[in-house]
């Protein structure tokens, strides 16, 4: 990153994510809803593989950033788990801290970058954060 990278809030390059690694057989699981994402958004997105499923940050995160959840061949947004599960703005404040907070503790964590949709993202295949966001969800959609 450069200095005017930081000085702008440019992205990090990452290491492109190696073809023969898990987390790229798990981002072939969820491909059509994750590339119709990445198209429809303009914001930077980090993309959390799961087992069938992924989490993606967009935005900025820790600070200034939504949720997506890929699963069952859709995309859920913030707003769309809060309507589905009503929701409080206190309880959907209260789940986006706590991604925050775990995003923040995968920060060590391995980052790569690969093309989707057309669009450069970030991956972090980190079991640790999917486990973390995963519990986040399941607590406050159930």
């Amino acid at each position: 990153m450069g200095f005017l990278d930081k000085l702008f809030g440019g992205t990090k390059d990452y290491p492109p994510l190696p073809e023969d690694n898990a987390a790229q057989a798990r981002l072939e699981q969820v491909k059509g809803p994750l590339e119709e994402l990445a198209q429809r958004v303009s914001d930077p997105l980090e993309v959390v593989p799961a087992d069938r499923q992924a989490f993606v940050f967009v935005g900025k995160p820790p600070k200034r950033f939504g949720i997506a959840w890929v699963h069952d061949d859709k995309v859920s947004g913030l707003k769309e788990l809060a309507d589905d599960h009503k929701l409080s703005q206190v309880e959907v404040g209260k789940m986006i801290n706590e991604l925050g907070q775990a995003y923040e503790h995968a920060s060590a964590a391995p980052r790569f970058s690969t093309e989707v949709g057309g669009k450069k993202v970030v991956v972090i295949p980190s079991d640790g954060l999917e486990r973390e966001v995963h519990q986040i969800i399941e607590r406050a959609t159930h």
